[in-house]
């Protein structure tokens, strides 16, 4: 899973052979989750409450570029990285 962004212990990654809907996966420790861009809803997975939380506002800030990234990966395009929660 090319890596996006890190922060607290939580990766943040997209893979290149995805499908519909846009979205994009986070892992802590043992956990893992998928999280729709768009309205960010959990697809599949499980995650901590507090880890999820801080996901969610990560990518709540950080909307437009998951957008951007998802569009890329789908065109096979190089991943930039997008910073991190602060």
């Amino acid at each position: 899973m090319p890596e996006i962004s890190r922060f607290y212990g939580i990766v943040i990654g997209m893979f290149y052979d995805e499908h519909s809907p846009p979205h994009f996966h986070a892992v802590y420790g043992n956990h893992k989750v998928a999280i729709r861009i768009d309205n960010l809803a959990v697809i599949s997975g499980k995650f901590p409450p507090r880890a999820l939380g801080l996901v969610i506002e990560w990518a709540t800030i950080h909307k437009e570029e998951l957008e951007k990234e998802w569009e890329k990966m789908m065109a096979q395009e190089p991943l930039f990285k997008i910073s991190p929660l602060k």
